[in-house]
């Protein structure tokens, strides 16, 4: 791992891994020990998706692999180059139900991208190696490394050890499609962009741009793809699918074009795919060829990174934004009219108004991780990404727990940069036990607990879909996380009016020590507009959007 350049390992060491440690200290490496294996993982992978390299886990047998096979799916749905290495019972042993053996090489099976069982140490850096082009090539994603005690522990022949560097494993591309979407976009009226993940992980975001300025095409993104551009640009209209902005819904909804930028066309970004797109051709781009006309058929596909494929559609276009002047013109009326004032006055605080003064106030190259839930997709619906910001969240897996390791991770990734999660005070919970490795560590994450004392979203789609039967959604009892912050050899404070907000953000961007903003938000307050998957457009809750007052069938009169 030292020759692949890893400086920084996460892990909590157990006796089938005890081998493996023993040589780690004597060796440069930063060791953080965490305090659960899956939240742990949380920490490799949000160290993976901000310096866009494999982040390293290191774990034990048994419960340590299956502990760790939630954070290892969570990679593995968005995408993230996580490297777990777990131990594993002698090779003697297997199959005895030896004491903590778990068949942790099939339980990775399906979350990961690809899964190895050591056989004999003379291999280890040859499969090293291997694991890590294979995390790092085309499409990103966790590799697993099952390493049996016996084979660690043994002395090896220097002859016999397998030090072979695999060639890089180039990107598989297929462009015999490119002749007919370059001909599709010349031939558009109302072109459109959807920019997912992929955009991120290729940091291809200014290609985007460039190819929206020169075709006169509105910019949408999916929740994973969301900092990938930046979200003050005049082509930009923010996030689309369940809880996304309305002036995205309206524009793909107008277009007879959308380029779809390394998205795999999710149900929360969808809908019901049956009145998704109702005009539009689809050009989808793609690193994953098995993504292209997956969820959506029909497709003209283009397989490759997605820089490279836009550089190539570009260099076969001449400049046509004026062409397309008057479908510019109404995208920006659409884009104003969404718009709106969130910066809601009044107690007890709405969701809104955190948004707004965290969008004001975090710099420009802030990092914001997001737990899951209400709190996330206020987050994504509210809060502007611009400028160097970096928006990480769980999209695929939907994983609570996620945000504030995942903050930790990248926060040791990126210690120059202020990083603030964004957390519900259900989701921090689960996971709230990593904040003294925060601590011990001296990482200074910048922690924002929405609290509404609630499983939010449940008990949001409890009120709007089971009859407003509210059911083991609220918390009887709630720490009081500002004295666990001080507790645990941090600093906290509680925020119970929306005049106390901008004093406990200046407090929380200063601190030298991890920092808790215990937030209490009105329960009340649903993330709205929201279309329900199962429902289409058509059963949009729009609560206090101003959309709510615009026709489905005249939506040209926006702006007008």
């Amino acid at each position: 791992m030292a020759r692949r350049g890893v400086d920084t390992v996460f892990g909590i060491p157990g006796g089938a891994s005890l081998s493996i440690y023993e040589e780690m200290s004597s060796m440069d490496l930063r060791h953080i020990l965490g305090r659960h294996e899956g939240s742990t993982v949380f920490m490799a992978d949000g160290f993976s998706r901000v310096s866009r390299k494999p982040g390293v886990f290191l774990g034990t047998s048994g419960p340590g692999a299956t502990n760790a096979v939630t954070g290892v799916a969570t990679a593995y749905t968005d995408s993230s180059p996580v490297i777990c290495i777990t131990g594993q019972v002698a090779t003697q042993s297997m199959g005895r139900d030896a004491f903590q053996e778990a068949d942790s090489f099939n339980l990775m099976v399906p979350v990961t991208k690809w899964n190895f069982k050591l056989k004999h140490g003379a291999e280890i850096p040859r499969v090293i190696n291997r694991a890590f082009r294979i995390a790092t090539s085309g499409r990103f994603g966790p590799v697993a490394i099952d390493v049996p005690s016996d084979v660690v522990s043994k002395e090896v022949d220097e002859a016999s050890i397998q030090w072979a560097d695999e060639p890089s494993l180039a990107n598989s591309s297929d462009l015999s499609e490119l002749a007919n979407a370059v001909s599709m976009i010349r031939n558009a009226a109302k072109p459109a962009i959807i920019a997912g993940g992929g955009v991120r992980w290729s940091d291809s975001g200014d290609v985007v741009i460039r190819l929206a300025e020169k075709i006169g095409a509105p910019v949408v993104t999916t929740v994973m793809g969301k900092g990938g551009i930046p979200e003050d640009h005049p082509l930009a209209l923010g996030t689309t699918g369940m809880h996304g902005r309305r002036s995205s819904h309206w524009v793909l909804n107008e277009a007879d074009l959308v380029i779809a930028v390394g998205t795999r066309f999710s149900d929360r970004t969808t809908g019901k795919t049956s009145g998704f797109l109702p005009n539009a051709k689809v050009i989808h781009i793609d690193i994953d060829r098995a993504e292209i006309g997956k969820n959506i058929t029909g497709v003209v596909g283009l397989a490759g990174n997605s820089a490279d494929v836009l550089n190539a559609i570009m260099s076969g276009l001449d400049y046509q934004a004026e062409s397309r002047s008057e479908w510019v013109k109404k995208v920006s009326e659409v884009r104003t009219f969404c718009q709106c004032d969130f910066d809601l006055p009044g107690n007890p605080i709405k969701p809104q108004k955190l948004m707004s003064s965290l969008s004001r106030l975090l710099p420009d190259d802030a990092i914001l991780t997001t737990d899951v839930g209400q709190h996330q997709m206020f987050a994504s619906h509210f809060f502007e990404t611009r400028g160097r910001r970096q928006f990480i969240t769980s999209g695929g897996l939907g994983t609570m727990g996620f945000g504030f390791p995942a903050a930790v991770g990248a926060k040791i990734a990126a210690p120059e940069r202020k990083v603030v999660s964004i957390v519900g005070d259900g989701g921090f919970q689960m996971s709230y036990s990593e904040f003294i490795t925060a601590v011990e560590n001296e990482v200074p994450v910048f922690t924002v607990i929405m609290n509404n004392q609630s499983l939010g979203m449940v008990r949001q789609f409890q009120k709007q879909f089971y009859g407003n039967r509210v059911y083991a959604a609220d918390y009887r009892r709630s720490p009081d996380f500002a004295k666990f912050a001080e507790a645990m050899g941090g600093e906290g404070v509680t925020v119970e009016k929306a005049s106390e907000i901008n004093e406990a953000i200046a407090r929380g961007l200063k601190s030298d020590v991890p920092f808790i903003a215990d937030v209490r938000v009105d329960i009340n307050e649903d993330i709205l507009p929201m279309t329900p998957p199962w429902m289409g457009q058509e059963g949009t809750i729009y609560g206090r959007c101003k959309w709510r007052d615009v026709k489905v069938e005249e939506p040209q009169n926006i702006g007008n």
